[in-house]
């Protein structure tokens, strides 16, 4: 099987009984060594002494009291966010757990860089096995920020980090430490050049066609539905739509701050101008295979997923909301 998506440091966990990953000391590890938490010569005794004894033992206890006596505030708030995050981790079974426990309590005060890299490595979990180069790479809208570029007819969304820069910073842990030429241009993924995702999907240089019609709807919706299986165990259908006509719009999920808002307008009936309606990157309809997990007065009625850019045509994907906005009974992570 060809992997992809190193970077996320899926290797270097376990996977429970369910198939959850399970978090290992050498994972916890791969964040210590960030260069954010790497004390530089001139740290205070105490921050290097915290640094060599998580290195040491990656699960010791830590008392706020020992972070709150480092003398750089920057090294303090890194420390408190990275053990916050630990201990998120720790208190779970599975990553898959945690995230959901994350997500289901109420405002996630973790960072945006955590929370992504955490999707990251749960989508690579679920993800495991899939041959289609297309959908890894819709895959990626969950995790990293895209640019929407328009050009005549096309819609095609491109890394952000990447196009903001011609030499991209690494955005997870351990991609600092793979020898990857950080040189190149965006190009569109299409038959031709799928293949090389295999070697380059931790670039992150390749741009995925999104008009209506083409793959990336579609291969979202793939990466969505496996999604969703995994972290709740159960199974739908999601199906790419070009517009929304005589829909009865009872239930819906924004998978953006911006595709929300769009929902709620149409919610209540409002009109969307043409700017507004121009912001929907996608539409899709979702079907549940099992009418046991839907949640009572909610058999029939079909769940539509809205996908929206910024006014400044960036799309920051919510992932998240698909966990928590649909009309499940149970929502039961892997283990």
């Amino acid at each position: 099987m060809r992997d992809f998506w190193i970077s996320c440091g899926h290797h270097l966990l376990d996977r429970g009984p369910g198939g959850g990953l399970v978090a290992t000391d050498e994972f916890l590890k791969a964040y210590f060594i960030r260069p954010e938490l790497m004390p530089p010569p001139d740290a205070c005794a105490l921050e290097r002494k915290l640094h060599a004894a998580l290195l040491a033992q990656p699960r010791r206890p830590v008392e706020a009291a020992d972070v709150s006596a480092i003398a750089d505030p920057d090294a303090r708030e890194n420390w408190q966010f990275v053990l916050a995050f630990r201990e998120l981790l720790l208190r779970h079974q599975t990553l898959e757990a945690a995230y959901l426990a994350l997500m289901r309590g109420g405002a996630v005060t973790l960072p945006p860089l955590f929370v992504n890299q955490l999707t990251h490595v749960i989508l690579r979990n679920a993800l495991d096995g899939c041959d289609d180069p297309f959908v890894l790479r819709a895959g990626e809208l969950f995790f990293r920020p895209q640019r929407i570029m328009l050009n005549q007819q096309s819609v095609t969304a491109a890394d952000e980090e990447w196009i903001a820069s011609t030499n991209p910073q690494p955005a997870t842990p351990l991609l600092s430490l793979l020898e990857i030429s950080a040189d190149g241009q965006i190009e569109v993924m299409d038959d031709a050049n799928a293949v090389s995702y295999w070697r380059r999907s931790d670039m992150f240089d390749l741009g995925l066609e999104f008009s209506v019609g083409r793959r990336g709807p579609a291969a979202l919706a793939e990466a969505m539905t496996r999604w969703i299986k995994h972290l709740l165990s159960v199974d739908v259908t999601i199906e790419p739509l070009a517009e929304l006509r005589d829909a009865r719009f009872t239930w819906y999920v924004g998978l953006d701050s911006e595709a929300t808002r769009i929902g709620d307008r149409l919610w209540n009936d409002e009109c969307l101008d043409d700017n507004v309606a121009g912001r929907v990157m996608a539409l899709f309809r979702l079907a549940f295979s099992d009418h046991t997990a839907i949640i009572e007065g909610r058999m029939n009625e079909p769940v539509y997923l809205i996908l929206a850019a910024s006014p400044d045509r960036i799309l920051r994907m919510k992932p998240q909301n698909l966990v928590t906005g649909l009309p499940v009974k149970h929502l039961e992570a892997a283990s």
